[in-house]
């Protein structure tokens, strides 16, 4: 994972709504849930998350499928697979760490 997508990953999940919907999503095993379900399960106006599944799937943490019309959200696991390897590969304190920023 770059930097920069994990940047974007971290602040994603950084908001406490966001957080809310990945997670929901998250136990829901890739099964899926759609719009109206997140919302109605975390009292959140259709508009507002419309906002916060955009910055999810933006971030690669969350994608979605359309089935008949409705579309159904899904937690990627993979992102945060890679997000929480990116995290332990490059935020242990190992020699190259204490060598590159002198502690």
């Amino acid at each position: 994972m770059k930097d920069n997508t994990a940047v974007a990953a971290l602040s994603a999940l950084a908001q406490e709504t966001r957080l809310a919907i990945f997670t929901m999503l998250a136990h829901s095993e890739c099964a899926g849930l759609s719009a109206g379900d997140i919302g109605g399960k975390l009292n959140i106006p259709l508009a507002t998350l419309s906002y916060h599944l955009s910055l999810l799937k933006r971030a690669g943490l969350v994608s979605s499928r359309r089935r008949a019309r409705m579309i159904i959200y899904c937690a990627n696991p993979a992102a945060i697979d890679g997000l929480i390897e990116h995290l332990i590969k490059h935020c242990r304190l190992d020699s190259a760490l204490k060598a590159r920023f002198g502690h």
